[in-house]
């Protein structure tokens, strides 16, 4: 089971630098991640920073890396399950950093590329492709998401990836600096990224996308949007799909033939909507969701021998 545990003994003394040195660098103490996760789980960080330029977040990955401190970046919070501990831990949102922007282009051509911050919500990137008249980005519009860690995990739905649409990336790292990668590079697969090794930050990506008929892009969007709410339990919290596809079967199906499809501990479920989903029914603690997490696992094993991977990432 994947699992994050990040700790920082230097913080105290990392904010204060961090106030002096980007005075202007927004920020929350003591701030409960349940505020900025889809589950709505999650206890008090203990510090979290809100960048609103790309200069002013890789100058505090600097800082903090030079401190030995590795920040929990996020997003949107969608994918990630969060201990409802205090944990002594730096995070950074990347929410402020959303622009989205087409570049010039050959008006002959039959793509467009845009360029997307790392904060920027992926229906966000769809409505935006959409009003442009460009197509190949449907797929997202639904996913819960930020393009940042849409990149790193390479998140897909409904046919499409992420590596399908992605022509490079702009990330940063302590070592590196601001770099490019491009198309190979990302070493996109199945729900993984380069990024998901290296630790790297993801800045912004360009996306290329084709020139289409915004009556079609729209139809598109609305049929999988009505796919979505009568298949999936949107209106309960949760961290999106709960396990990775099995090499053999799909999650859901297998979970459902064990028998599991509503068992609940407390205020975590198995949707009865669709088996793929742990739900947050309103009240669910970190400890509710690990256990239906652990008992779900285990059945699927002993029934079937499949031993399913986690989709969300735990951070504890």
């Amino acid at each position: 089971m994947e699992k994050s545990t990040i700790m920082g003994n230097n913080i105290p003394s990392a904010i204060e630098f961090i106030s002096q040195e980007l005075p202007n660098l927004g920020f929350k103490m003591d701030e409960p991640m349940k505020n900025h996760t889809t589950f709505k789980i999650g206890g008090p960080v203990s510090v979290m920073y809100f960048p609103e330029c790309v200069s002013c977040l890789t100058r505090l990955c600097d800082i903090l890396s030079e401190r030995k401190i590795s920040p929990i970046i996020i997003g949107n919070g969608s994918d990630i399950l969060v201990s409802d501990d205090a944990l002594n831990v730096v995070v950074i949102s990347t929410l402020k950093l959303n622009s989205i922007s087409i570049i010039d282009s050959d008006e002959t051509l039959d793509y467009q590329d845009i360029v997307v911050e790392a904060g920027a919500l992926l229906s966000s990137v769809a409505v935006f492709a959409y009003e442009n008249g460009l197509t190949g980005f449907e797929f997202a519009h639904g996913i819960p998401g930020s393009l940042g860690g849409a990149v790193l995990m390479n998140a897909g739905a409904y046919g499409g990836e992420m590596k399908d649409v992605v022509l490079s990336t702009s990330a940063h790292s302590p070592n590196a600096g601001i770099h490019t990668l491009l198309g190979v590079e990302n070493e996109f697969t199945y729900r993984h990224s380069r990024f998901s090794e290296t630790g790297d930050t993801v800045l912004s990506a360009v996306i290329r996308l084709r020139k289409g008929d915004k009556e079609c892009i729209k139809q598109k969007m609305d049929d999988l949007s009505i796919r979505r709410r009568t298949s999936q339990p949107l209106e309960f919290p949760s961290g999106g799909s709960t396990f990775k596809r099995p090499k053999k079967g799909y999650a859901a199906a297998l979970i459902e033939e064990a028998g599991l499809k509503g068992y609940t501990v407390g205020g975590a479920k198995v949707s009865e909507k669709h088996s793929g989903f742990i739900i947050n029914n309103g009240n669910a603690t970190f400890s509710d969701c690990m256990s239906v997490i652990e008992h779900v696992r285990e059945t699927v094993f002993e029934k079937f021998g499949v031993e399913l991977e986690l989709e969300v990432k735990v951070i504890e």
